[in-house]
């Protein structure tokens, strides 16, 4: 409905069309939680202006404003009761008396993706990579804009701005490649990462009771859960701006067929490891001052992005576990080429790809316990249970199916495959190239796919979360 009624009407009622539906949707959630958004836009709106125009101090003023808005409205939202019962852990060691005053508060959904996509707005006008947005409602719909506002990908104002101050011509086949995007999305969703979180979800709720087999194939399909769930978002999200014929930036690119860490970080979440390098890793040095100093800026990255994505030290071991591949790799570069050189292995090799693709992988899906566990105490009893040689528990929980199964099992060698073609050529230019009624007869195959064997009940996108 949205994209029928953007086309009907002239360009100039565009923009407030789409801030209006924009606002419609995230009021769905929680309505009076529009305020905060609004009272961000409204600080670093007017920041920019102050900004673009400033010198000296009075520019690192307004800087400073609205990073201390942004920052500190998630810190207190994400943050604050996790920082009470730490606290209050602390004074009970110390032998003081403390009581947390604890906030009974949701998170506002989104806000993460909101704040670092207005920090990244306020940083750029500051280095004066782009001109403050002089238009308040473009720059709200900048914020808000409904396809991405919950969970990204965090757009730079370099490329979403611009696009909504161009004109936008109707294209049929930006409207069917983008409602084939969508679908395919639907599909990583509702059939993959939904039927995955049947076998995850009772294996990580109670891990002594699926100890051997049950819980290694649990640990191993919430990687692929995860990536389903949160790339599907994506799609769907970037689907749904092309159709208005808005593009968002690529923010997964097959992420477990990286050959290293360093790989996979350019290949998952890519908005947020741009974000993350661009505007604290750079700052920070980068590796520009030695080994020493680029070590620790690595380790602080990674801390952040874990503490980024939750209040647990959970999601901290995440990120501190990612940091510490990140260095083990750089420091045992050189030795592993000389080794494979001595084997003769060249890089090309398809037995090496092959072996370093899948060594990477296990690292990546032995850091996801830290992530999905949610405590540290729940990571120890998952890895205890992948210990235990005695079987406890089904290999599938009873909810799935043998129905399920067999579609599951063909619906991961169809992404398998999708991948395979997509590393020879991207998909847009394979879907131009084939005649209408193939995208016709792809797109019912997919929806007849996807209605046969996805789950419909009401479960949230992981990221929504963050």
């Amino acid at each position: 409905m949205t994209t029928a009624w953007f086309y009907a009407v002239k360009h100039r009622f565009r923009w407030p069309l789409l801030l209006l539906f924009s606002c419609y949707f995230y009021m769905v959630f929680v309505p009076k939680y529009i305020l905060i958004l609004f009272a961000l836009i409204l600080i670093d709106y007017i920041a920019g202006l102050v900004i673009e125009p400033a010198q000296g101090l009075r520019r690192k003023i307004f800087l400073v404003i609205s990073l201390v808005a942004n920052i500190g409205m998630l810190s207190f939202f994400k943050y604050f009761n996790f920082a009470e019962m730490e606290a209050g852990r602390l004074f009970a060691w110390l032998g003081i008396g403390f009581q947390p005053s604890l906030l009974n508060v949701l998170l506002p959904i989104g806000l993460s993706f909101h704040t670092f996509q207005s920090i990244s707005y306020t940083i750029e006008v500051y280095r004066g990579n782009y001109r403050a947005e002089r238009h308040i409602g473009i720059y709200a719909l900048y914020v808000l804009f409904y396809p991405q506002m919950v969970a990204g990908p965090i757009e730079r104002p370099q490329n979403l701005l611009p696009q909504f101050h161009t004109p936008v011509i109707f294209h049929s086949m930006n409207v069917i490649s983008g409602v084939e995007l969508m679908l395919w999305g639907l599909f990583k969703k509702a059939v993959i990462a939904d039927n995955l979180a049947l076998i995850v979800d009772p294996a990580f709720q109670n891990p002594k009771a699926h100890t051997g087999w049950p819980i290694i194939l649990a640990t191993y399909a919430f990687a692929f859960q995860i990536y389903c769930d949160f790339s599907g978002y994506t799609d769907i999200a970037r689907g749904a701006a092309r159709t208005l014929g808005y593009h968002l930036m690529l923010n997964f690119d097959r992420p477990y067929h990286a050959r290293s860490m360093a790989e996979f970080w350019r290949r998952w979440h890519i908005s947020l490891s741009t974000w993350f390098r661009d505007y604290v890793y750079f700052p920070l040095g980068g590796n520009r001052h030695g080994k020493g100093k680029h070590y620790r800026n690595l380790i602080i990255v990674f801390l952040i992005s874990g503490l980024w994505h939750g209040a647990s030290w959970s999601f901290v071991a995440w990120g501190a576990l990612h940091a510490i591949y990140m260095i083990f790799g750089q420091e045992t570069h050189g030795l592993r080429e000389d080794l494979w050189n001595a084997v003769g292995l060249a890089a090309n090799i398809p037995v090496r790809i092959v072996t370093a693709t899948v060594i990477t992988f296990h690292l990546v899906w032995i850091s996801w316990v830290f992530f999905r566990a949610g405590s540290l105490h729940r990571v120890k009893e998952v890895f205890s249970s992948m210990l235990t040689l005695t079987q406890g528990g089904a290999l599938f929980p009873s909810q799935l199916d043998n129905f399920h199964r067999v579609g599951l099992a063909l619906s991961m060698l169809l992404l398998a495959a999708a991948h395979l073609i997509q590393r020879r050529c991207g998909f847009r230019d394979l879907a131009s190239r084939l005649p209408g009624f193939f995208h016709l007869g792809l797109f019912c195959g997919g929806i007849i796919w996807t209605l046969l064997w996805g789950q419909f009940e009401s479960r949230d996108f992981i990221y929504f979360q963050f």
